[in-house]
């Protein structure tokens, strides 16, 4: 199954509601970044939240996502748009542990219970518009629930899961955001949280072959969910050449002088993909900034 997303309505309308599958999408991720298991799963579902997130947007808009907690495995950057394109890194891709006391893998451990999560959208705007919530459990999920539920005054549901193989492979990724709109009723609010509440793992779904539409229907049972539109989900980093070029200019003559008379070129690589970009003496010298 490709990796993709769905956005949908049900309950008359009241309840907005997204489901996708990652595990493609994860897995580039994970080889990118040699992540071992614990590290996988916290890095898959923010990739695969961050991903919903960037199908809320509109137009080419696009978002950052940021989780830093205290534990070892350090911050978590990852960026989305509305097209489905999205990657992701962790500081330090090789933490790992055993399976905590609920027989998973203990991403609160690795993430930490302490600390922020941040969200930067790029609205094409002067400004960006920026929300900041702490960390209520380090688990990923429950703290986007707590980001909606504060942040931008949405009651949510988040929801998102990563399963790997022995070998740190991803087996299944994907994940759900449900959101409950204006003029919902209270007893249909009662129905969806129990509903959500025995709700099976998400990443268990996946192995099992449930497409997002599939997902959805599981969730919400009798409900009738009407798709409004199906999303292809690609790992995809805005990384290139041209950008490397202009943060070396940045730098300035004397930092550049530096890498041609020290080093005799340049190396840079890309957090997100782990891209290797290197210069020689020659493309340096094209890079210096001439006084006009």
């Amino acid at each position: 199954m490709k990796d993709y997303l769905v956005k949908a309505i049900t309950y008359n309308g009241t309840v907005r509601a997204y489901a996708s599958v990652t595990t493609a999408t994860v897995g580039e991720a994970q080889q990118r970044q040699d992540s071992w298991a614990t590290t996988s799963a916290a890095l898959g579902r923010t990739i695969t939240i961050t991903a919903m997130m960037g199908a809320m947007l509109k137009g080419d808009d696009s978002i950052t996502v940021k989780v830093e907690g205290n534990g070892p495995i350090g911050p978590i950057i990852a960026d989305g748009n509305t097209h489905g394109e999205v990657c992701g890194y962790v500081s330090n891709p090789h933490v790992d542990f055993d399976l905590n006391e609920k027989g998973k893998l203990d991403v609160a451990k690795a993430v930490g219970t302490e600390g922020s999560i941040s969200v930067i959208k790029d609205l094409g705007l002067k400004d960006y518009f920026t929300g900041q919530v702490p960390i209520v459990s380090g688990e990923i999920g429950e703290d986007f629930t707590y980001y909606f539920a504060n942040s931008e005054q949405i009651p949510s549901a988040v929801g998102a899961g990563v399963l790997i193989n022995p070998d740190h492979s991803v087996l299944a990724a994907g994940g759900f955001i449900v959101q409950v709109m204006p003029g919902a009723e209270d007893e249909d609010i009662e129905r969806l949280e129990k509903q959500i509440q025995s709700f099976p793992a998400i990443s268990s779904l996946i192995r099992e072959g449930n497409s997002p539409e599939e997902i959805l229907q599981k969730l919400f049972g009798d409900e009738e969910v009407k798709i409004l539109e199906t999303l292809p989900i690609t790992f995809k980093c805005k990384c290139s050449k041209e950008r490397i070029e202009q943060a070396i200019s940045g730098l300035g003559n004397e930092e550049i002088e530096k890498m041609i008379d020290e080093d005799h070129g340049a190396e840079a690589t890309c957090h997100f993909c782990n891209e290797i970009y290197q210069f020689n003496e020659q493309e340096l010298e094209l890079l210096k900034q001439t006084d006009k």
